[in-house]
């Protein structure tokens, strides 16, 4: 046993100490807070991937994806085809999105929102939704944490110990986010980005090619495995799997975590070039994840995990033992990390930027002090709820509330970047009649609406955002003032990235 635990602390140990090192030597005072918030917008295209795939895939892809493959199939496909969607709809917002941040220092999205619809109270509204949706999964990282050190010691330490072990870890590593901000953040996605996808990426092809010798054992998986929801009678309805797929395309558009990544880039060709190196990322490390969930359910071992989303640590252990339950935690650890730093850094960003920053005019000195104590409150809140609900089997629900919550975001984005039209009193009303629809659906109905065919709530928000957002354009209109405004803001931006190019 001690032998065993050796191996797999002794690797995070390591792993731990490289993170540390890292940001120790690549430490810089900004002297701004735009160098705080979004790295001085300095990053070359290979850091900006790294550092979005290390804000979409956290350490739940290793858990709660390889569970749900190992326990309904083929359906677990479904978050890299609408990843990869998502990130076809990202490459085209890149150009409206930088161009603006650079000319107007716009730091975070809901600043780019207040900027578009000229309005605080929108842009105060806008941070709040995504600060508010980050907290469940801030709380479900750390509990996560819990677990791998639970695992790590082979279920020698109570789950309360490993808890505990976790959080400090995590926040001595936050005295990091907090003293460094967006530039810290960026060069350590790096090298969690190596360990958690590049490196799972190659051993799930070495478990395939040398362990299950390629895909032969797929032809013995029941037909139910391979079939997809709402195929059959029984199922969640025939419009779940399109919500789900749908929702997360929109997702990707609106989590502040992935949004905030265009702002680190140098120049728009950056921006772009990330976002082409992110298909080959994602699509490569979850197709290799999932192939291997797949077939691992020919192994009785892991078959018998279906309920408990362990499969992904059952199966590198049966692999390759101690070591390969080592890597299996390092990977989900690497993955964590990286998620919860981007939620805290991104959540302490908004809350000096858009909340506090958005009616009071503070110096760059104030906003980053006010950030950083953000980052701490926002960091000591996760901890606290996370060991207070360690054990509460409804957490989930919250997380899942604050997706279908946070999708609302994408029609003041999505018609804002790509339409002149709109006004703040639609964009407004649409996003809190949106978010308030999706909150009380999604309370009710946590997975899908029997009585819509299987719909998601985020999608009745959604279209309830829609009309209100349209109606607004239809009632209140824009006044010839700020049709002139918004013109020049698209052909100011139009300028600016004809002299970048």
């Amino acid at each position: 046993m001690a032998h065993n635990m050796g191996i797999t602390f002794g690797m995070l140990g390591v792993f731990y100490v490289i993170i540390i090192v890292t940001l120790y030597k690549t430490y810089k005072k900004d002297a701004t807070f735009t160098g705080y918030a979004v790295g001085g917008r300095s990053f070359s295209a290979p850091f900006v991937a790294m550092s979005y795939t290390n804000s979409w895939w956290p350490g739940a892809t290793f858990i709660a994806y390889v569970g749900l493959t190992i326990a309904s199939g083929v359906v677990g496909f479904y978050a890299l085809l609408y990843s990869l969607l998502g990130l076809t709809a990202m490459y085209l917002m890149a150009r409206h999105a930088w161009s603006w941040g650079k000319q107007y220092n716009l730091r975070t999205q809901p600043d780019m929102i207040g900027l578009r619809y000229d309005s605080r109270t929108l842009k105060l509204v806008a941070s709040a939704v995504g600060v508010i949706s980050l907290f469940p999964w801030i709380v479900l990282g750390m509990q996560s944490l819990g677990d791998i050190f639970r695992i790590a010691s082979f279920n020698h330490l109570s789950i309360v110990t490993a808890l505990i072990i976790g959080m400090a870890l995590i926040v001595i590593r936050q005295y990091w986010t907090v003293r460094m901000g967006m530039r810290g953040l960026v060069y350590t996605d790096m090298i969690q980005g190596i360990v958690a996808y590049v490196l799972t990426a190659l051993f799930s092809l070495g478990i395939l090619v040398f362990f299950f010798h390629g895909f032969g054992s797929l032809r013995t998986l029941p037909t139910s495995l391979l079939e997809l929801p709402g195929a059959t009678t029984g199922g969640p309805g025939p419009w779940y799997l399109f919500s789900i797929i749908f929702t997360g395309i929109v997702g990707s558009m609106c989590w502040p975590t992935s949004y905030q990544r265009i702002y680190t880039a140098k120049n728009i060709q950056s921006v772009k070039m990330a976002t082409l190196l992110t298909f080959p990322i994602s699509g490569v490390f979850y197709t290799l994840l999932t192939l291997v969930a797949l077939v691992s359910i020919s192994l009785p071992i892991v078959a018998k995990t279906a309920a408990s989303e362990s499969g992904w640590f059952v199966l590198l252990g049966r692999v390759a033992g101690s070591w390969g339950i080592g890597f299996a935690v390092l990977a989900v650890f690497a993955a964590s990390m990286g998620w919860i730093d981007g939620c805290v850094q991104v959540c302490g960003t908004q809350i000096a930027n858009d909340i506090v920053g958005g009616y009071r005019k503070l110096s760059d000195v104030r906003l980053t002090v006010i950030a950083k104590a953000s980052m701490i409150t926002y960091m000591g809140a996760g901890a606290i709820v996370a060991y207070l609900t360690f054990n509460y089997t409804h957490l989930i629900n919250l997380a899942i509330m604050a997706y279908q919550g946070v999708i609302q975001l994408s029609v003041p984005i999505f018609f804002g970047l790509w339409w002149r039209g709109g006004n703040k009193q639609g964009a407004m009303g649409g996003l809190i009649a949106g978010f308030v629809v999706a909150a009380a659906l999604t309370y009710a109905y946590p997975s899908s609406i029997p009585w819509l065919g299987g719909m998601t709530a985020g999608l009745v928000g959604l279209a309830v955002n829609l009309l209100v957002f349209f109606g607004g354009a239809v009632i209140f209109g824009q006044s010839d003032a700020e049709r002139s405004r918004v013109h020049e803001l698209f052909d100011d931006e139009d300028d600016d990235v004809s002299l970048s190019v």
